[in-house]
């Protein structure tokens, strides 16, 4: 389920569930958690991507309805923030809902041509965390934040790269070349700069409102509408209950 290699002080971490692709469950969320916090004790950037021609595409929708779940996914996420090294998403073919996530937690984000960003949980009866909506639109800017989140609209990578999303259009070995050109950079400058952009308000504590309405989201019959309009392939018929 996952990869690792090393090219002197670089790790690249791979996904390797492309019969999902690269769909986190518990157990790869748990896997890529031990794996981040082995690779930074000792490289100097860590690189991470999907096999396949998709990097992410989020979450496995066929046991993602648990607290466990999401618990585990916002620990993970936490960890790629808080690691003292620079993270690298290498985006192949597409990151969608919790793909992205990767993808923002990350430091830097390289994506070939050819891929996309998408959040399609609104079209899930569900929705993500006030981290996740304050780093996007952090990132990119309200108006395109609301765009993905709100409107479920797929961003080419093109458009990504214009929004500040994507640093860089390129490939896998594009994202690793640069990753050793910035292994070579002073360790403790890049710590140090890491602990400053990640201080973004982004992590602040939610109201009893957002906590309220997010868990309703995810609870709700609307997400299980979802979840059975899936698996019988036909549009989900959303009531707001």
């Amino acid at each position: 389920m996952l990869g690792v290699s090393r090219d002197g002080e670089v790790v690249t971490i791979e996904l390797q569930r492309p019969d999902r692709r690269n769909a986190l469950n518990e157990e790869l969320i748990g896997l890529l958690r031990t794996a981040l916090e082995e690779a930074a004790t000792s490289a100097r950037v860590i690189v991470l991507t999907g096999q396949g021609p998709i990097f992410s595409a989020g979450a496995d929708l066929d046991g993602v309805y648990s607290d466990k779940f999401l618990t585990g996914l916002l620990g993970m996420l936490r960890t790629i923030e808080t690691i003292p090294v620079p993270v690298i998403a290498a985006i192949n073919g597409g990151a969608l809902g919790a793909g992205v996530q990767l993808a923002l937690a990350s430091d830097l984000r390289v994506m070939t041509p050819d891929s996309f960003i998408a959040v399609p949980a609104a079209k899930l009866g569900i929705s993500v965390d006030r981290w996740t909506v304050r780093r996007l639109s952090n990132l990119i800017g309200p108006g395109p934040a609301r765009t993905i989140l709100m409107g479920a609209e797929r961003v080419q990578a093109a458009d990504a790269y214009h929004f500040g999303f994507a640093n860089r259009i390129g490939s896998l070995a594009d994202a690793q070349a640069w990753a050793k050109q910035i292994a070579d950079l002073a360790p403790l400058s890049l710590r140090h700069l890491k602990l400053v952009f990640n201080d973004d308000d982004t992590r602040g504590p939610d109201s009893p409102e957002q906590t309220a309405a997010l868990d309703a989201a995810w609870q709700s019959a609307d997400a299980q509408e979802a979840r059975t309009a899936r698996q019988e392939k036909r549009p989900a018929k959303f009531e707001g209950k």
